[in-house]
């Protein structure tokens, strides 16, 4: 265990490394991600000055949601960007990952280790403000419960979103096809949990609850927060599901991508 997770540390660093070379190019990568977290951020606060609240809730309570889902998903996009889909997927078809199948190193720990984007680091440091914002204009009444938790569920989305990164690219083991819809549920999945569940019709926030359960993510651990009522009546633990969700995604991802080892079959090229 310990000699992969230095090797791990070695390819970072290498990875790291590399893009430093560069330093010009690497700080407009860097502000060209956050200004789209930014540019997004200031279009939604554009609509609540038109019409004041969504659904009951204010800027800085969606802000609140909103930054710790761009914090998590910056900080996935960046630890498990050797497994995104689109990318992964052109490896297979050229033949990389039967390169790395040949090295004596966990595969896991190779692909984890393939990349490393730093210039993610624009779009986490945006969230990371934004949320700073919206805690500062809150009224949360802080507990150690709630300070111990709030990164809890921050790692929680990471685990959530990697693993489903982890499902879409072992799929592409035997198909390209279904990565548009690992998509829809990676980055559309970000936009959703970005806004109060409540808003949305019967049949999509039943699917984000019984199907993939991103509701747990998010919305419910920011109504024990910010000390907001339930309006569907779920059980009083239902907002500390947060890291049995995310920790029960990536576990089973991680076991579709053992099995998706398992049965790969070279591309020949």
């Amino acid at each position: 265990m310990w000699f992969s997770i230095k090797i791990y540390l070695r390819l970072i660093s290498v990875k790291i490394r590399s893009q430093f070379q560069y330093r010009v190019a690497f700080l407009f990568d860097v502000l060209g991600t956050s200004m789209a977290t930014i540019i997004t951020f200031a279009s939604l606060a554009f609509v609540f000055k038109q019409f004041g609240n969504l659904a009951g809730w204010s800027l800085m309570e969606v802000a609140f949601l909103y930054g710790m889902v761009e914090t998590a998903f910056g900080l996935m996009d960046m630890l498990f960007s050797g497994f995104d889909p689109q990318n992964f997927a052109r490896q297979t078809r050229r033949g990389s990952f039967d390169q790395l199948l040949l090295r004596p190193v966990n595969i896991t720990i190779q692909i984890l280790g393939s990349e490393f984007l730093m210039r993610r680091l624009g779009r986490i440091a945006q969230g990371a403000a934004i949320l700073v914002i919206a805690l500062n204009q809150l009224d949360i009444h802080w507990t150690l419960g709630k300070i111990l938790y709030l990164p809890i569920v921050i790692a929680s989305m990471v685990c959530f979103f990697g693993g489903l990164f982890i499902v879409g690219a072992t799929l592409s083991f035997w198909t390209v096809e279904s990565l548009e819809v690992i998509n829809v549920f990676t980055y559309g999945g970000t936009e959703l949990i970005s806004y109060p569940m409540h808003i949305y019709q019967d049949w999509i926030r039943e699917f984000f609850t019984y199907i993939l359960p991103a509701i747990f993510l998010n919305y419910y651990p920011a109504l024990f927060f910010l000390g907001k009522p339930d309006p569907f009546n779920y059980p009083s633990y239902t907002p500390f599901l947060s890291p049995v969700v995310g920790l029960g995604v990536l576990g089973i991802a991680l076991l579709f991508w053992v099995y998706g080892v398992r049965h790969y079959q070279s591309t020949g090229t």
